[in-house]
């Protein structure tokens, strides 16, 4: 008869490691774009999911060898808003930290587009469409102030929301910042979604040199003005150095994913040369980054 001192232990593997994210927001601002997109990545995305059965659906995912699983939550009533707080604290308990996808557009945006497919607000009961997004809005409004990645989809049409979905959870760098950089106008509004704004409107416009007007910050001619100006790259390189200092910062408190929003008076000339260049140089300094213009073409 053996002793116990003669059997090996088996070691026992470890538990795979699994990803969890939660898309949500607002109706008719793109969720289902956000989870096609993540299908499409190779994520195991679940739709119409009552908020209580995803820390089981996770826990079945880990056991089934499941990578990466995106859940689908929205705002059908207030019953399932009420199950969101316990859902997020279950899945703590059970070992799980859930990254929150949240899409949004502008009240106007959302009424356009609801009414395009002739469809109710789920929150809109006998009141007017309005009514229902103004509850939305303040119902998930704790879910927003927590998210991991916000995407405001006012001015994007379904290629840019799948490209901003697919920059930011395409891969499994979990130790690694992804950057956007995002170039805007002042005139057309501040982006809702932008995690630090900057405004390079010290530098002169290029708006009022006859030669450069027609062109945007993409041409060289534009961007070799707006870069030679003085005080245009010591800006850049003193934004360079806090954003790597902030990457070390972001990934010890959990937050993969940001968005630098650089603004000119239009969107066209200054903002989207500075953006240009300051994601070469991210890009240099080893932070994967992409580049976005919103309102180029809008002037």
């Amino acid at each position: 008869m053996g002793r116990v001192s003669d059997v090996t232990p088996v070691t026992q593997p470890p538990e795979p490691a699994l990803r969890v994210a939660v898309v949500t927001g607002m109706t008719g601002a793109g969720r289902s774009t956000a989870a096609n997109t993540l299908e499409d990545l190779g994520w195991y995305v679940v739709d119409n999911l009552p908020p209580r059965l995803v820390p089981t659906l996770c826990e079945l995912g880990v056991r089934t060898g499941i990578a990466k699983i995106a859940v689908v939550v929205d705002v059908r009533s207030r019953k399932f808003f009420e199950q969101l707080p316990l859902m997020f604290s279950d899945l703590a308990t059970k070992g799980f930290a859930p990254e929150i996808l949240y899409v949004e557009a502008s009240d106007e945006v959302i009424v356009r587009r609801q009414e395009s497919v002739r469809r109710p607000h789920p929150l809109q009961g006998d009141g007017r469409l309005l009514d229902g997004i103004v509850s939305e809005r303040r119902m998930l409004a704790s879910v927003r102030a927590a998210a991991d990645v916000v995407i405001d989809t006012t001015n994007l049409n379904v290629h840019q929301l799948r490209e901003r979905v697919a920059h930011a959870y395409d891969g499994d760098d979990l130790d690694q910042l992804r950057l956007t950089v995002l170039s805007f106008g002042f005139k057309h509004g501040i982006p809702v979604d932008a995690d630090l704004t900057i405004d390079v409107r010290f530098l002169p416009n290029p708006h009022w040199i006859p030669e450069l007007r027609p062109h945007s910050g993409l041409d060289e001619p534009v961007s070799q003005y707006v870069l030679a100006q003085q005080g245009a790259d010591v800006f850049l390189d003193h934004l360079e150095a806090m954003l790597v200092l902030m990457r070390e910062g972001y990934l010890r408190e959990g937050k993969r994913l940001a968005t630098v929003a650089i603004g000119c008076t239009g969107g066209k000339h200054r903002s989207v040369a500075m953006a240009e260049e300051f994601a070469r140089r991210m890009d240099r300094a080893g932070v994967a980054t992409r580049v976005l213009h919103r309102d180029v073409g809008r002037e």
